[in-house]
């Protein structure tokens, strides 16, 4: 992505990406009620925020990417997870 973000730029694009987390539209919901989803209330927990995310907040990123207010930013990546990342590797579920 960063070799992108140099190619295009050159063409005056910006090249960023967002990796969103647990985010709650109703396709996480299922799988939250799911098989696999007894896991994702912990994790859940565990992050900084304590919360899952909206499709609003991660679309409010993406309009700062793509609007005037983000022209400087470009090769970088968006992790919102709402610090689950942190939790794993730094956080009480590293020490499992």
């Amino acid at each position: 992505m960063i070799a992108e973000a140099v190619r295009w730029g050159k063409r005056g694009a910006r090249v960023n990406t967002i990796s969103p987390g647990i985010i709650f539209t109703p396709l996480a919901k299922e799988e939250l009620a799911g098989p696999r989803g007894e896991g994702y209330p912990r994790m859940i927990d565990l992050s900084a925020a304590g919360r899952g995310g909206t499709p609003e907040e991660v679309g409010s990123v993406g309009a700062l990417l793509m609007g005037p207010d983000g022209t400087f930013i470009t090769g970088s990546d968006f992790l919102m997870d709402g610090g689950g990342t942190a939790a794993y590797w730094f956080g009480e579920l590293a020490a499992q």
